[in-house]
């Protein structure tokens, strides 16, 4: 590519420059999917510690000790590979935001407590629930990471494969820490009406996730996804949930069935795990397929500028020889027009059709973001309403919904008012006539 800043300004030089920042995007977005994807197998192995050491502690060491063992051992692998992944985004070609180096540092921070974590849960120095709670902590931190990379990407082509990825991830995530919290429950061989509410609240949360991931989501990815949700795992799983949920607290649960739920639990999330592989193959897939379309185009628009300047219109052959001193003039030369109009529509044709393409990728691209972006708000809200009606996440949620039902808004409009309202507006919820909205 010839430097724009010492070649004079063209309409060849701005087309090709065009073409390669479009190069560029799909080679940025080609290592962002490669970042994910190594987030995604660190954030499946955490998971997978998570609930062998919530078991390991809520059972006091009776159950899961090899198990958690040897998850670790693949942990501490991945670990390592992620670390080198961090290492390659550091480096400015890769184009990384400060915003995304912020979410690597905090996730090395993350990374390097995990051995004094690990040290006391092999003392049994700490709760079952707290466990769960510092995993949850520093995969939340690795999720933002992925939202955050996924939502800088600036090529639309395969924004909609990025919403159901954010949203697979979540789903997996929320489907994770249910796991883990009813293991502890079971493995505790006592009812508990907190940790049944946040498994409760889990298991809605899932569906929203699964919901928008099917919206945006390949036909074949959804329809794979909707197929596994008639295995007979999912009875099992659905009649494990009904003996978690409807214990009074308290009462006795048999502690025996926590390897069931793990099982269970473990065989829905390794489904959502390997539709997560394989939108995260797609979009690798995707880019590399891009990548030599957008670099044919490249070449095939060079080779048109080429041809059309190295391939001067045969009206410009007659105008020259009119204007030749040594040669008598002849007629105004006009047997060309065509052939000049048919060269010059091809450089139209070929601004036409970039200008074309970009209009409709930006289309695309906005609608992926207004989504994230809903999502965004929408979560903010919820937040603002939990810390100052002491509210939790879901029944927040159920307020904003009902709010939204109730005065024919969306609930994005709702969402939006509720983060506009001033503190006084939420002094006294209790109140006779107030309103939270």
């Amino acid at each position: 590519m010839p430097d724009l800043a010492a070649a004079p300004l063209s309409v060849s030089s701005l087309v090709l420059r065009s073409r390669q920042l479009e190069i560029d995007a799909v080679h940025h977005l080609a290592s962002r999917a490669a970042l994910v994807d190594v987030v995604g197998q660190l954030i499946e192995g955490l998971q997978r510690e998570r609930g062998a050491s919530g078991v390991y502690l809520a059972s006091k060491a009776q159950r899961f000790a090899d198990l958690r063992g040897r998850i670790v051992q693949e942990v501490v692998l991945l670990e390592a590979k992620l670390r080198a992944e961090f290492a390659q985004h550091v480096e400015p070609a890769q184009g990384a935001t400060a915003k995304a180096l912020s979410l690597m540092a905090w996730a090395l921070l993350g990374l390097d407590s995990l051995p004094a974590l690990r040290s006391q849960i092999d003392k049994q120095a700490m709760a079952a629930h707290d466990s769960i709670a510092a995993f949850s902590h520093l995969i939340a931190g690795l999720i933002e990471l992925v939202f955050h990379v996924a939502d800088a990407a600036a090529l639309p082509s395969v924004s909609r494969q990025l919403v159901a990825l954010l949203h697979l991830v979540q789903a997996q995530e929320e489907a994770g820490q249910e796991r883990a919290m009813g293991a502890l429950l079971f493995a505790s061989g006592e009812g508990s009406d907190a940790h049944q509410q946040r498994v409760l609240h889990l298991i809605d949360a899932q569906e929203r996730s699964l919901r928008v991931f099917s919206e945006f989501a390949d036909p074949a990815l959804r329809t794979r996804w909707e197929q596994q949700q008639l295995a007979p795992g999912m009875a099992q799983l659905e009649r494990l949930r009904r003996t978690l949920c409807v214990a009074r607290p308290g009462a006795a649960l048999d502690s025996n069935l926590s390897d069931a739920w793990f099982d269970v639990s473990t065989e829905r999330i390794n489904a959502l795990w390997q539709l997560q592989v394989e939108l995260v193959q797609r979009l690798r897939e995707d880019c590399a397929a891009r990548i030599l379309e957008a670099q044919q185009d490249l070449q095939d628009s060079r080779g048109l500028l080429r041809g059309l300047r190295d391939n001067p219109p045969q009206r410009t052959h007659a105008v020259d020889r009119f204007f030749d001193i040594a040669i008598a003039p002849e007629a105004v030369p006009e047997q060309a027009a065509s052939a000049h109009a048919g060269e010059s529509a091809s450089l139209l044709e070929l601004l036409q059709a970039q200008s074309a393409r970009m209009a409709s990728m930006e289309a695309e691209l906005e609608a992926a973001r207004r989504t994230l972006n809903e999502r965004k708000v929408i979560e903010r809200a919820k937040g603002v309403l939990m810390a100052r009606l002491g509210m939790n996440e879901e029944v927040a949620f159920r307020v904003l919904q009902k709010t939204s039902m109730d005065q024919n808004r969306r609930l994005l409009d709702v969402a939006e008012a509720t983060l506009s309202l001033p503190d006084l507006a939420f002094a006294h919820p209790d109140r006779k006539g107030d309103k939270p909205l």
